[in-house]
């Protein structure tokens, strides 16, 4: 009987376990939304590729993008090159190109 009431115990310390665990879990995608705004917004916007984990963006005013945020929301690396930015984002990038096409 007791190790019934063990076994028990330690079922309902792992569900609570998981359920902390999830719960203070940070979401590993990136926030679109919040991209496209530091990027100057979809107006300033005029190109974008997307190379494996790469994102290629072409801007209007590239003194509206605000790299070190850009770089604090996830990106691992940022090149600029005239009114280029590339953004080296991993698997995200693919997904950011079709969100802003979308949303263009």
């Amino acid at each position: 009987m007791k190790i019934v009431e063990y076994i028990i115990i330690g079922v309902v310390l792992l569900i609570i376990l998981l359920a902390i665990l999830k719960a203070t879990k940070k979401d590993a995608g990136l926030d679109f939304n919040k991209l496209v705004e530091l990027l100057g917004g979809k107006d300033n916007i005029i190109d974008t590729e997307s190379n494996m984990s790469r994102f290629k963006v072409t801007l209007k005013d590239i003194s509206k993008a605000n790299k070190e945020k850009i770089q604090k929301l996830g990106a691992k690396g940022i090149v600029e090159i005239d009114n280029q930015l590339k953004i080296i984002l991993g698997p995200d990038s693919k997904q950011l190109k079709k969100y802003i096409d979308e949303i263009k």
